[in-house]
């Protein structure tokens, strides 16, 4: 018969336990510490960088989304951060800059979007705006990054992806539910922005109850146009999905 282990050869066992956690605690204290002292490293010589080439970076947009991907990748937030880089920048004042005049666009165009616009199309327009107020160029990234600053308003403006680098922004009250978005992203696929009963079925595999539920909500709130003359069913426009809209601008 094999002997049961002692109360003595229990607590050694216990000891060696405790002696491997305590330094298990040691190694990942120390560790983290390193860490800490990279990352700090990494923003001074940021901050140096951003010094140097400031004018390079607001004036030049290629080069300011490396600097803001490179700011990211090390969890320097231009949106909140109130000192360091993005002070030595005036940066903050850049994007908030940007997100009111996003606001005063996706406004002004409420009523014949139905609160729904392409992200291309509000570049666009802020193009032709900076240009004639001699301001800087600006991005398809600058652009999400002001939007994603007027979060701090509550869910009046959000960012939906549309699929090949395509965004829409939102700014009426409320959240897309799961049916709307994708109703709202098959729209975007088609040549004319309009879905039917038809092709959401066919698309999404759902059934004509779903559906019709669906096309209800959207026209509830205002979200599409309905062209009751086409030729087989009912079309739905989304009006931000209008073809040509980008051109009809650049012609004003």
């Amino acid at each position: 018969m094999r002997r049961r282990a002692g109360v003595g050869a229990i607590q050694k066992q216990k000891l060696e336990a405790d002696k491997f956690r305590d330094k298990g605690t040691q190694l990942q204290d120390s560790q983290f510490e390193q860490m800490s002292k990279q990352v700090s490293s990494l923003k001074e010589n940021l901050e140096e960088f951003s010094d140097k080439y400031k004018s390079e970076i607001r004036k030049n947009p290629t080069f300011r989304r490396q600097f803001t991907e490179m700011c990211a990748a090390i969890g320097v937030d231009p949106l909140s951060s109130s000192k360091g880089v993005w002070s030595v920048l005036g940066m903050g004042d850049f994007y908030f800059e940007l997100s009111i005049q996003i606001v005063e666009i996706c406004l002004a165009s409420a009523e014949s979007t139905g609160g729904m616009m392409e992200l291309s199309e509000i570049k666009e327009r802020l193009a032709k705006s900076r240009r004639q107020k001699k301001q800087q160029e600006i991005t398809t990234e600058d652009v999400l990054l002001a939007t994603k600053k007027l979060k701090a308003f509550g869910n009046s403006f959000q960012v939906h992806p549309l699929g090949k680098n395509r965004y829409i922004i939102q700014s009426i009250p409320g959240e897309l539910n799961l049916q709307e978005t994708k109703a709202l992203t098959t729209a975007a696929n088609t040549e004319n922005g309009a879905i039917t009963k038809t092709l959401l079925m066919k698309e999404l595999g759902w059934n004509e109850l779903r559906t019709q539920q669906a096309i209800d909500k959207l026209i509830s709130e205002g979200l599409v146009w309905v062209d009751s003359q086409c030729d087989d069913e009912p079309c739905y426009y989304f009006p931000s999905l209008f073809p040509g809209r980008i051109s009809k601008i650049e012609s004003t």
